[in-house]
């Protein structure tokens, strides 16, 4: 499950979002982030996840790779709906082993599963249609007004970018000591579940030594690379503003005022 984690990677293609400027996405993504937990309209947010999912298709990038990203927090989701489902008060429809099911706790719990749904889809869809180099460049870039105050916007940029291109990378990792201490007798399968949570502490340690060691590896890397930070960095590709990103954004904007305007009058 842990290999099914999407966000971090990028998926190489030539489709108009690969192509768009990722300073737009990442801006497109907080605004839908902001969005789907501002309407409250069930019809609505339906209409943000086909949109998520066009933009997917737009994208050329495999639904099932792209839908990939859930499965790991398939359990949070089904979690937050039980609790819904079973806890609010309101209209009762039935009761289930003494709990009653009401009518307000069933919508709550869909509206909560499509806006978990449509967060996760929007924010892996940027690292997927964006290479690490040019997602630091953007977050660089949209952090520079923060350079009057003396913030360290370039080495901030540069965490960030590394920090979510190494959640693939150690939940691979994760796989391999799993399967290593598997191999060896470990068991994590069997027991409740505090029993599992406690089996899974022999693999914290080797995670932890792996991480380190691989932030060491990249540090020298960046030292042989005579790395100085990005005052007088040089760029293969320069961002700029193209056609491209004018319509990518016009259609964003235009779909998003007609959410926003149906979940008001509806």
């Amino acid at each position: 499950m842990m290999g099914d984690i999407t966000l971090g990677q990028y998926y190489p293609g030539d489709s108009p979002l690969h192509k768009a400027d990722p300073r737009v996405k990442i801006l497109m993504s907080l605004a839908l982030m902001i969005i789907v937990f501002v309407i409250d309209n069930l019809l609505c947010l339906s209409f943000a996840l086909v949109f998520s999912v066009f933009a997917v298709m737009v994208s050329k990038v495999p639904l099932s790779y792209a839908f990939k990203g859930l499965k790991p927090v398939l359990i949070i989701i089904l979690f937050t709906m039980v609790l819904n489902v079973f806890f609010s008060e309101g209209t009762p429809l039935f009761t289930v082993w003494k709990f009653t099911v009401t009518y307000e706790g069933l919508m709550r719990a869909v509206r909560t599963a499509l806006r978990i749904t449509v967060l996760i889809t929007g924010s892996s869809l940027v690292t997927l249609t964006t290479t690490p180099i040019m997602l630091t460049d953007a977050i660089e870039k949209l952090l520079n007004p923060l350079k009057k105050i003396k913030v360290p916007v370039h080495e901030i940029a540069m965490m960030m970018s590394i920090a979510l291109r190494f959640i693939p990378v150690l939940m691979e990792e994760t796989q391999k000591i799993i399967k290593a201490q598997t191999a060896r007798g470990a068991d994590f399968d069997t027991g409740n579940l505090f029993q599992k949570a406690k089996s899974f502490i022999p693999v914290l340690v080797p995670l932890f030594i792996s991480a380190f060691r691989r932030a060491d590896d990249l540090a020298t890397a960046m030292e042989a690379r005579c790395y100085r930070g990005g005052e007088n960095r040089t760029r293969l590709k320069q961002l700029k503003m193209t056609k491209m990103d004018l319509y990518v954004s016009f259609v964003f904007v235009s779909v998003m005022l007609l959410i926003m305007l149906a979940d008001f009058f509806l």
